[in-house]
Formats: C-alpha cells, structure tokens, sequence
C-alpha cells in the first residue's frame, strides 16, 4: 500500500468514478489509475468497486469503509508536512482563505492589510465562492479558514466561530418615496421590484424566510452575488435593494440611500470554519484573532483538535 493508491482511491470517487479524470488529475495514464486500484485490491483481499464491465459504478462496503480511513491518512500526512513547515519556516509560507464575495469585498480588508504588515513573507491566497463550495475546500484541505454566514457553522466536521453579526438593509435611489414613509413595512418594501442577493449567500434564505411568515411575495426582479452589483442596478432605476448594510458606503455610494431595516430582518452572523484535525501554522491562528480578538489560539487549538468535541463557541 503506497500514498499513491490512497490518492487514486479518493479522486476517483471525487472524479465521480472516470479514470480518465483521474490520471489527468494526478499526472498519470488511466491504465497505471486502474493498475494502482487492482495491486490494492489484491494486496488487501476485497473488492473496493462496484463494477459494470470495465467501468467503475461505485464503492463497495468495505470501500467506503476504506474511503473515510484514506482521507483521514492523506489529511493526516498533510499535517505532518505543515507541522515541519511551522517549526523550519515560521513566518514563510501559505495562508489559504475562502470567503463569499461580501465577506471578501467588506469584512476582510482591514483583516488582510493587517496580515500582511505582521507576516509579509506569508504568500496569502484568497478563494471566492460559494457557502457550500467554502465547506468543501475546507474538507478536501484546499483551504485553511472558510469565512461564510452560511453552511459554515452546519457541518460536523468543521469548527465553527462568530466573526461578526450584521443585519440586511435597503439601498434605494436619493428621492425615494420609502425615505419620506417613515420606517417600511414588509408590505410596502413587496409593492416594489426588488434586487437582492442570490439563493443560498448573504443570508438571502433568512429574507426570504421573513416575507413568506408576513404573507408578502416581493417581486426579485434581479439577484447576484455582490452588493455592488446590486447597488449598480438600484442606481439605474431597476429596484430597490436589500443589502447587508456593511456594504454601503455614503461616499462610495452617492445618489444611493440606505434605510435600517432591523425591525424587519432577524440578525445574522457570518462565521469562521476550520476543518477539525487540521493544522494550521502560527500565522493562520493570528489571522484568525485579528479577525476576532476572542479567537485566541488557545480557544481555536481547544475545538479543532482531534478528539475534541469542537463546540460552536
């Protein structure tokens, strides 16, 4: 049993069982992948695939029983080497962070320009997408710290702390007839199109949640991923915006206008995740305190490490 096999065994499920993707994956040809997954079979005495013909369908038992143990071990041997790195090269490295574009574009500026003065030498790679595509480089270990307000804090194997929690508000053109209405209503928010984010990011689930519990189905005329973009287009007349308020700047967002809307929608919290059993270097635990000074290193150590239950703190 080698490193390489065990590699094969995990890009091939995650390769939904196409050996050709597999060996472009891993530099190698499709008939070394299906050489490699027969010398383990035979050495181990089961069958790890469910078979039709040549093509894999499946996992059998025994391999989903293996697949948990090879991404444990190849997890573990990425330790190992990230372990070495902390002790030879303290202050040199890589620092891998996934966020949503709002996390990305408002809440880590400040974070990153402070990161960076403390560790110039730490190469800092910044992922953006989705929640879920966060959560699932947080599994594979292609990220070191995910910053999300959805996903994040719902799976298990990860770790979960508050960053910071910020309400949804409205942007609408200077002259607007909801700024002369005192504070808006759900019902008169509904009487105009509106544009917000996009199914599944900053929160938009909790909107939606709130407008159907009042009984008010507004008219979502447009959604993206970035409040600029929303705000770009409120600019030009097409709706109103919903927005987390973070997002607005007066000076930046002239001709704009931003309502409070905290009477209307619930609180929400973005959150900082980490796969448990990950290692991370000095400096990651540093970027995550100066995201939150609460998040010391102790109490990060205290719920990723193995055998931890890993509490939401």
């Amino acid at each position: 049993m080698n490193f390489q096999q065990l590699r094969i065994i995990r890009e091939t499920v995650r390769r939904n069982f196409n050996l050709t993707e597999v060996g472009n994956a891993l530099f190698t040809s499709q008939s070394g992948v299906s050489k490699h997954i027969k010398d383990l079979e035979d050495e181990l005495g089961v069958e790890l695939f469910v078979r039709k013909g040549k093509r894999l369908l499946g996992l059998t038992d025994p391999g989903k029983d293996l697949l948990v143990l090879v991404e444990r071990m190849l997890h573990d041997a990425r330790n190992i080497k990230t372990l070495a790195e902390q002790y030879s090269q303290r202050d040199v490295g890589q620092l891998t962070v996934a966020a949503t574009h709002t996390q990305a574009r408002y809440a880590l500026p400040r974070v990153i320009a402070e990161f960076k003065k403390a560790f110039p030498r730490v190469h800092l790679k910044l992922h953006q997408g989705s929640p879920q595509e966060i959560v699932d480089l947080l599994l594979e270990g292609e990220a070191d710290i995910g910053i999300a307000t959805e996903a994040v804090a719902e799976h298990p194997e990860l770790a979960s702390f508050p960053f910071y929690r910020w309400h949804h508000a409205l942007v609408v053109p200077s002259g607007h007839p909801l700024l002369a209405g005192g504070r808006p209503t759900l019902e008169a928010i509904g009487e105009h199109p509106v544009i917000t984010y996009h199914e599944g990011f900053t929160g938009r689930a909790r909107l939606d949640r709130v407008f159907a519990d009042a009984g008010v189905a507004p008219d979502v005329v447009m959604s993206a991923l970035d409040a600029d973009v929303i705000k770009t287009y409120v600019e030009l007349g097409l709706g109103i915006g919903i927005v987390a308020s973070m997002a607005f700047h007066p000076k930046r967002d002239a001709g704009l206008e931003l309502i409070d809307c905290r009477h209307l929608f619930p609180e929400n919290t973005t959150h900082i995740g980490v796969r448990k059993g990950h290692y991370l270097r000095g400096y990651a635990y540093r970027f995550i305190e100066l995201c939150s000074v609460e998040l010391g290193e102790s109490v990060v150590r205290a719920a990723t490490s193995p055998g931890r239950g890993g509490e939401e703190l």
